[in-house]
């Protein structure tokens, strides 16, 4: 039986934008939680790949081995780039600023709609891109005021992550047939792999690790079960273009929690970020055909 592309794209559509709400509520467990960075992602990323692990183990009814063998290469590469993804995150928002990371990170839609091209023959509707390149306008609205003290380096590990979190996105939508939840898992474990040297692990409170447990599945690990289930559902394009979404509700977020008044700029620039994911999502279009 045929899958319908339209009710796809009505199934996958929702489950992204919750991933962008879920991952954009980083800002207000890091305010929350008084640990230093590295334990922090540490524990994030263990319980976001136990979370994981468990929803694996409720899905395939147990068959956790035979789950992670169907991933094949290409969820050892998603794991891979997901984790190195993370890693350049990390020392962009060292060597760089918070604002040229926002910017810089405003263009993965369009990575990945490259990327799409190239490997799996799909061609983006125009409304799509027109809808990115105003989510990109919105974000650069955003961090204006701030953009002018960047660094070569930082931005260089940033646009890394651009293209490593575009490569997980296109990989994701090769593979509709294949869970890749246990490969977003591993790539959870691996972050924590890789911060490990660097973290305090038993250095934390009883408070602080109950909030970093809630921190690990309802933001890393919640968001990425969603991604891995919305991605293979919609063009690549579309869904890092929702994900641009994560910027302005994570100021949201932070405003509503503590108080802390967005910029005018951060609203208006939030807005148009916002106005062209809807868009994208409620006018009609040419519909990409579902890959094989």
């Amino acid at each position: 039986m045929s899958r319908s592309p339209s009710r796809d794209a009505w199934v996958g559509t929702p489950l992204l934008l919750a991933s962008a709400i879920a991952y954009s509520s980083a800002g207000f467990y890091t305010r929350l939680i008084e640990v230093d960075a590295w334990t922090m992602l540490f524990w994030r990323g263990l319980f976001a790949g136990l979370f994981l692990v468990g929803m694996v183990a409720v899905r395939e009814r147990g068959r956790i081995v035979s789950a992670v063998r169907a991933i094949g290469c290409d969820g050892l590469l998603i794991a891979l780039c997901s984790a190195l993804a993370t890693v350049c995150f990390l020392n962009a928002l060292k060597l760089s600023t918070v604002a040229d990371v926002m910017v810089i990170d405003a263009t993965i839609p369009f990575v990945t709609a490259g990327f799409a091209w190239l490997i799996l023959g799909e061609r983006e509707d125009q409304i799509t891109l027109l809808a990115t390149l105003a989510a990109l306008a919105g974000v650069a609205v955003m961090a204006g005021p701030a953009i002018a003290g960047g660094r070569l380096l930082g931005d260089l590990f940033t646009f890394a992550m651009v293209v490593l979190m575009s490569m997980v996105l296109v990989l994701i939508r090769r593979n509709p047939s294949v869970s890749m939840i246990p490969a977003l898992g591993l790539s959870a474990f691996l972050c924590s792999l890789i911060v490990l040297p660097f973290a305090h692990p038993l250095s934390i409170s009883g408070q602080s690790f109950g909030l970093l447990a809630l921190f690990g599945t309802s933001q890393f690990g919640l968001g990425l079960l969603l991604l891995a289930l919305g991605t293979p559902l919609v063009s690549a394009t579309r869904g890092a273009l929702i994900g641009t979404l994560q910027t302005p509700l994570a100021a949201l977020w932070v405003w509503l929690a503590f108080s802390e008044a967005p910029a005018i700029a951060t609203l208006i620039g939030g807005a148009i970020v916002m106005a062209a994911v809807v868009a994208d999502v409620a006018l009609p279009r040419r519909l990409i055909p579902h890959l094989p």
